[in-house]
């Protein structure tokens, strides 16, 4: 059982199954900013508590 002290990670074993949701292309997971990177988007969506947020208004523009 996960503790307070302890939250579910990313598995990266989904990328095989996630594409980005605006252009289809293929994700690199950051694991130290934890973030599922497109580059064909030049976006960055955010994982939070282990769970992707593939939404276009949560993602973080690159630079």
């Amino acid at each position: 059982m996960t503790g307070p002290a302890q939250r579910p990670g990313f598995d990266p074993r989904m990328l095989e199954a996630l594409v980005c949701p605006l252009t289809q292309a293929p994700l690199a997971y950051d694991a130290g900013r934890q973030e599922l990177v497109s580059r064909a988007a030049n976006l960055a969506f955010p994982i939070r508590d282990g769970i992707p947020v593939m939404i276009e208004s949560e993602a973080r523009v690159l630079e």
